[in-house]
């Protein structure tokens, strides 16, 4: 054997012998095997935590827009019952006025009857009445109710 085979021979047994021995280092391949599983693992963690937290940012904001929605239809029916209670209490209104009106036009028609029923002197007296302070008028009228029930008595006695 030449020089050159034996040192051939010899790298080659020196290569051999060292990927015998990491073979054979079982500690350390198991700590690089598990650096490299808690590298994984806390890659791992970390898009957990961002999923997370991305999909509770998102409940929020869904969240969030229901509030807005109810809170803008319930604004939306306040201003529809808004509504419709104006336009009745109008209606109402309305009705009220035209009612009244009706009651003065017959109140009227009823004192013009009474009153061309009524002599021309109790007339001019009762204009005169109207004219007073209130309560001169309620004085009056008092007055003139207590005539009359005495008149009733009389022709009742006679």
């Amino acid at each position: 054997m030449t020089k050159r085979t034996a040192r051939g021979t010899g790298a080659r047994l020196t290569d051999t012998a060292g990927a015998l021995a990491a073979k054979a280092d079982l500690k350390g391949r198991t700590q690089a095997r598990a650096a490299d599983i808690k590298d994984r693992a806390g890659a791992l963690s970390v898009q957990l935590r961002e999923g997370a937290a991305k999909a509770g940012h998102q409940a929020q904001g869904r969240a969030m827009k229901g509030g807005h929605s109810a809170q803008e239809q319930m604004a939306k029916a306040r201003h529809t019952f808004q509504e419709h209670a104006l336009r009745t209490g109008h209606a109402v209104q309305e009705r009220a006025g035209h009612a009244g009106h009706l009651a003065t036009q017959k109140a009227a028609g009823a004192g013009h009857a009474v009153e061309d029923r009524v002599a021309q002197p109790a007339r001019m007296a009762v204009r005169a009445l109207v004219r007073l302070p209130r309560p001169v008028l309620f004085a009056g009228a008092a007055t003139a109710v207590a005539v009359a029930v005495g008149a009733l008595r009389r022709r009742r006695r006679s």
